[in-house]
């Protein structure tokens, strides 16, 4: 392939043959795949700043582009579709010029059984109102574990309407008989997450999907929807539950923190971590899940500012509602050989206390 005749969906259509996860597009290297986990460069061209431009040019709406000489506008994120297959792209500048990065969306929604969380995540979710978060880090897959949740709704609760407010929208889900799906994209649709969650609260929702709780008011207003009679989905960065409930609550300017944290103590339903790893027979990825629901007792430690004890708490007295630790289901993972153990120890939150669990018990 030649600098005259790169075209990016021919990449893409290389991506989409080797079941790649994501594809990235930088100057100075050739397009690079990231399959099961691992990098593969292409063998075509070396990107060039004229290749990236052009690449951008091919796949960017006019609202999405950057201009070279444009030194306000740093980024863009959008999804465009090749063959059927949607793809999630994040535009950006970097010190060597344009970069690209594309991640590929599952063409199906995956079904709970097929994701793997806990079956109580359901139950949640079918409650009247309160708060759920799906944390982890980028790339973990929380938006496939929210569209799965999202899909079961629709075709099993019945009389609900599910507004989700996304940068980009990733998933295209169809109205039900007897449930109404509104989705709308950022900026495309509405400015901004905190406008979209604004708006949403006057549209009669049922559920609202929030793609990322990224600024204060945004999980201000998040609260308090969960609050006044509507679930909530939000997203954050975090790797486990107590973490979590501390970066939430510490959004907050201190004043607020101890109101915050009665308020979560009450409204919050449960939070869904994970980890998304490379099979050990190379077979695709798998999901490892930290599990936590809100009950009174972790609720009472939220609002004692004891998060600390939450784990203690998931571990000796939370399996009979299916709550788990991050770490033990890693552990699960590398005992049945689904995972390398050196994968599991990598991905752990305590890796000396796993590393002695996998030891135990003969792996």
């Amino acid at each position: 392939m030649s600098q005259l005749d790169f075209q990016l969906d021919q990449v893409l259509r290389t991506a989409i043959k080797h079941s790649a996860s994501d594809v990235h597009l930088r100057v100075g290297k050739p397009p690079t795949l990231r399959v099961n986990g691992d990098f593969m460069e292409l063998k075509t061209v070396t990107l060039t700043d004229e290749l990236m431009v052009k690449a951008m040019r091919q796949i960017s709406p006019d609202t999405a582009q950057i201009d070279v000489a444009d030194k306000e506008k740093y980024g863009a994120d959008f999804a465009i579709a090749v063959d059927g297959v949607r793809f999630r792209v994040s535009l950006f500048r970097e010190q060597g010029g344009l970069g690209l990065v594309l991640r590929r969306l599952p063409s199906k929604i995956l079904t709970p059984e097929q994701v793997g969380f806990p079956r109580r995540v359901l139950d949640l979710a079918r409650r009247p109102r309160g708060l759920f978060l799906v944390t982890g880090p980028t790339g973990s897959g929380k938006t496939t574990s929210q569209a799965s949740v999202v899909d079961y709704l629709l075709r099993e609760a019945g009389g609900v309407h599910i507004i989700t407010i996304e940068e980009p929208t990733e998933y295209r889900f169809a109205h039900r008989p007897g449930s109404i799906i509104t989705q709308r994209e950022v900026p495309t649709n509405v400015p901004s997450f905190k406008e979209g969650l604004r708006q949403a609260l006057r549209q009669d929702p049922d559920v609202i999907v929030v793609g990322e709780m990224r600024d204060l008011e945004t999980t201000r207003t998040a609260i308090s929807a969960a609050e006044t009679g509507h679930v909530v989905f939000g997203t954050l960065h975090t790797v486990s539950a107590a973490k979590t409930i501390d970066r939430l609550v510490e959004q907050f300017p201190g004043e607020e923190r101890s109101q915050v944290r009665s308020q979560v103590s009450t409204s919050l339903l449960g939070v869904l971590c994970q980890q998304l790893l490379p099979r050990a027979d190379g077979n695709g990825m798998v999901a490892a899940f930290e599990f936590m629901e809100c009950t009174p007792a972790i609720g009472n430690l939220i609002r004692t500012e004891k998060t600390e004890q939450i784990e203690s708490v998931i571990k000796t007295s939370g399996k009979s509602l299916g709550m788990q630790l991050l770490d033990d289901h890693l552990v699960e993972l590398a005992r049945s050989g689904v995972i390398d153990h050196d994968k599991a120890l990598e991905r752990a939150n305590n890796p000396d206390k796993m590393r002695t669990l996998i030891r135990s018990t003969g792996g």
